[in-house]
């Protein structure tokens, strides 16, 4: 039995006493960026005490908005109806996502609802978002395309990427906030392993999201909408790891922001957080032989000297507590780092970000905004720009140590 199955039971009395807080400290705010109504999650939340509770949660509040939405459709009033269809979608999309067996029909049945409201938002909004599916290796991998209100050309493009705990209509509402808004093109994507991509039998291997990624850049370089010179990526997690080994190699992306990026040790996030991570990730990845995953994946992943590679303009944010990847290997991470570089560590802040959700989606595209139009500060050879950003509204400026190191360096040795 594998350490998740055998500790899952910490999981439940986590949801018991404490709610998602216990599991994801201050995660609520993030949600909320990702389009969830805070009554919708409140009320799946006073239903949940055991993981096993969370799918018949999150369905009967997502069908309560459907219908909603469903009746102001029927008497015309598209707006109402389609931010009601989001968080229907958002919420149907949960309850597809904590079933980990692509061939249990009640996943399926989830995802279906999930699709159907994602095609009402579409219909209701002159089709400015968008499915899109792409051959890959075999399989097929999965995205929405998010398009500016009218007639659109040669617009700065930003691919949303996933955490391995996200799926693409996670960021139905933050591609219209924090890009469309502004003129650009956003792609929310799943690639290898997520969501309906994984379903289809693609599982993630060691490299191949990075491949996926170019072919997402590429559908992207290929519409008229799209400036090929200006594809950039925003990541959260995984997304921000996944964005870092394609950032490494030969790459459309022309700027990454990558928070909460896992690219320390992995002996952290498999071995040390919630065992719900390393099951998750056994099932992206098609293993059920724990040290098999161990052997072929875990020892693997870390991105040591690969960081020194990347070439493009980079932004990283993380917590200072962040509990997937200690906050000393994430700047060892980013001092290998040549190309044009920023960090942001945030005080007292875990993986979630909550604290700080809503500046930081809003940084994250606003930098991205920047790096894509050619802004020559943010390109400047050399740069190196590092913040500290503490809970009193106080920043530090040209370290992102905490202040409590008392000028102590953990990490001085692995600048190279």
């Amino acid at each position: 039995m594998s350490r998740s199955e055998a500790q899952s039971w910490s999981l439940d009395i986590a949801l018991a006493q404490g709610g998602f807080d216990a599991l994801h400290p201050e995660g609520k705010n993030t949600l909320l960026q990702l389009g969830h109504d805070p009554a919708d999650f409140d009320t799946v939340f006073e239903q949940v005490k055991s993981g096993a509770m969370l799918p018949k949660a999150w369905a009967e509040v997502a069908a309560r908005a459907e219908r909603r939405a469903a009746h102001y459709e029927r008497d015309g009033y598209r707006r109402t109806a389609a931010d009601l269809y989001l968080r229907a979608a958002v919420m149907w999309g949960r309850a597809q996502y904590s079933i980990f067996d692509t061939a249990d029909p009640r996943k399926a049945s989830l995802r279906a609802r999930c699709n159907h409201c994602v095609e009402r938002i579409g219909e209701l909004r002159d089709g400015r978002v968008r499915r899109v599916e792409i051959p890959f290796e075999g399989g097929i991998i999965h995205a929405l395309l998010h398009l500016p209100d009218g007639e659109v050309r040669q617009a700065p493009a930003v691919i949303l990427g996933p955490g391995m705990d996200m799926i693409k209509e996670d960021y139905l509402y933050a591609a219209e906030r924090y890009y469309t808004s502004r003129g650009m093109a956003a792609l929310s994507i799943e690639g290898p392993g997520q969501g309906e991509s994984r379903t289809g039998g693609l599982a993630v291997t060691l490299d191949n999201y990075e491949r996926a990624l170019e072919a997402y850049a590429g559908y992207l370089a290929g519409l008229p909408e799209v400036d090929a010179g200006r594809i950039g990526m925003f990541g959260i997690s995984m997304s921000g790891y996944w964005g870092l080994r394609a950032a490494a190699g030969a790459t459309r992306l022309a700027a990454l922001a990558a928070y909460e990026a896992v690219c320390g040790d992995f002996l952290t996030i498999f071995e040390r957080a919630q065992p719900s991570f390393k099951k998750n990730y056994m099932y992206m990845s098609g293993y059920r032989d724990e040290a098999i995953f161990d052997r072929e994946m875990r020892d693997r992943m870390p991105l040591d000297a690969m960081a020194a590679d990347i070439r493009i303009p980079v932004l990283l944010g993380i917590g200072e507590f962040d509990e997937l990847t200690p906050l000393e290997q994430a700047l060892a991470c980013y001092q290998r780092i040549r190309a044009p570089k920023e960090m942001r560590v945030y005080e007292n802040e875990f993986h979630p970000l909550g604290g700080v959700a809503a500046e930081v989606f809003r940084y994250g595209a606003e930098w991205l905004e920047r790096a894509l139009s050619g802004d020559p500060a943010l390109r400047e050879p050399g740069r190196d720009v590092r913040h500290y950003l503490r809970r009193d509204g106080h920043i530090g400026d040209g370290s992102a140590a905490p202040d409590w190191w008392q000028g102590a360096d953990p990490v001085g040795g692995l600048r190279a």
